[in-house]
């Protein structure tokens, strides 16, 4: 991870306020792949994330034409994903009238009405073809259409497309507002953090998350193992998991995290004692085990009261927490528990100034957000696989692209 950053430093990235952007069309590429059902956005915390940075360019002389892309149409246009539907959501959190463009010809022709408009918007990016696949001579045509590029969707940077990675090496090119925070809180949290640093990692698979396991132990203090990753590392030493979600097939690769967490001086922490049950619903009935006692009929849903405790007597002496899964079933309660717990404990530190804590990915985000704890951690990032890949000590194209 401090490889990572140190390769974001290296490129120098300038912001909004290193250009001039008075009386020029900034093409700003934005994220704003919200959830829709009938029609009516259902979560608008994406679109209210890059009103600052439409703010600012107006602010400064400049005209936003916002890039973006919704769902994955393959190069096709596809109606259901249109965003023309999110155009009132995105009109209403900006204040301001948004001008729809459906083509890229309607751009590269603006009528009047489009050339007096305050904010542009472009049909889903990824109806073109060229989109995905990073072709230069529609990167060029995307050029043509405004005079200074400015990327606001660091959750697409780690996707070398036209509009995150060749656009940005044609013109004048900065971070936007939400690009320039996650690149700023990820530095603090992950290139020179305060030390003991301590990385909390959920989720199902150890499979799916193998590359950030090796990354971390050699990059924190403390390592936090949760959620059905923790089953498959407590089978590896020989413990019984029962029903529980489990990838037996990847003991030896955890055993052998394990051991190059010994090697690295890296402190794994795994669950002491679990809440298990018959049944994942909501309201089951359920008791707490010594981990490793769960009978063969039951599933390992949460960590235990004890494992808790551990975990936040841990946290205590850490400066730095990175923040990325459910320690448990966290959509069903009482399985939410010990995440609950944990949160409360992190937001508690952050307010005591004794904490920086950063999360991120879906799962984590929803998690934080059912508890409160989402607006009293240090940063939180909209960011999946961006953050994911970060996190891994990944380069990520449309960053690098930034520095020229």
């Amino acid at each position: 991870m401090a490889e990572a950053a140190a390769k974001v430093r290296a490129t120098r990235w300038k912001t909004l306020d290193d250009l001039d952007l008075s009386g020029k069309t900034v093409l700003t590429r934005v994220d704003i792949n919200v959830p829709v059902e009938a029609g009516q956005v259902t979560d608008t915390t994406r679109i209210d994330r890059i009103v600052p940075t439409v703010d600012d360019i107006i602010a400064k002389g400049g005209k936003p034409l916002l890039i973006a892309h919704f769902g994955r149409p393959k190069g096709k246009v596809v109606a259901e994903m249109s965003l023309r539907q999110v155009v009132p959501a995105l009109a209403s959190a900006l204040g301001r009238k948004v001008q729809f463009i459906e083509t890229l010809e309607g751009a590269e022709n603006p009528t009047d009405e489009a050339r007096a408009a305050e904010v542009l918007l472009l049909e889903n990016i990824r109806f073109h073809p060229g989109e995905e696949a990073n072709d230069a001579d529609f990167a060029a045509r995307l050029a043509a259409l405004g005079d200074v590029y400015c990327n606001d969707a660091f959750s697409a940077a780690h996707r070398a497309h036209a509009s995150t990675e060749a656009l940005a090496r044609l013109l004048p090119a900065c971070a936007g507002r939400l690009m320039q925070a996650e690149l700023q809180a990820l530095e603090k949290a992950l290139g020179d953090p305060e030390r003991p640093v301590m990385a909390l990692v959920g989720g199902g698979k150890v499979s799916t998350k193998l590359d950030l396991l090796d990354n971390l132990v050699e990059k924190v203090d403390m390592l936090v193992i949760g959620g059905g990753m923790a089953n498959t590392f407590l089978a590896a030493q020989g413990l019984g998991v029962g029903r529980s979600l489990c990838e037996h097939d990847m003991t030896d690769t955890a055993r052998a995290i394990a051991e190059k967490a010994k090697r690295t001086g890296c402190e794994i922490l795994l669950p002491h004692d679990v809440v298990i049950a018959e049944e994942l619903r909501e309201g089951a009935e359920n008791e707490v085990v010594a981990a490793g006692d769960c009978p063969d009929d039951k599933m390992i849903l949460d960590a235990g009261p004890d494992s808790v405790a551990h975990i936040e007597q841990a946290m205590d002496r850490a400066r730095t927490l990175i923040w990325n899964g459910p320690l448990g079933a966290f959509e069903f309660a009482p399985f939410d528990a010990a995440t609950n717990a944990v949160a409360a404990h992190a937001t508690d530190l952050c307010q005591a100034g004794k904490l920086i804590a950063v999360a991120g990915g879906g799962d984590t985000v929803a998690a934080l957000n059912r508890t409160g704890a989402a607006e009293k951690f240090t940063y939180i990032s909209t960011a999946g696989g961006a953050f994911l890949e970060w996190m891994e000590g990944k380069t990520l194209p449309g960053v690098a692209a930034l520095g020229g």
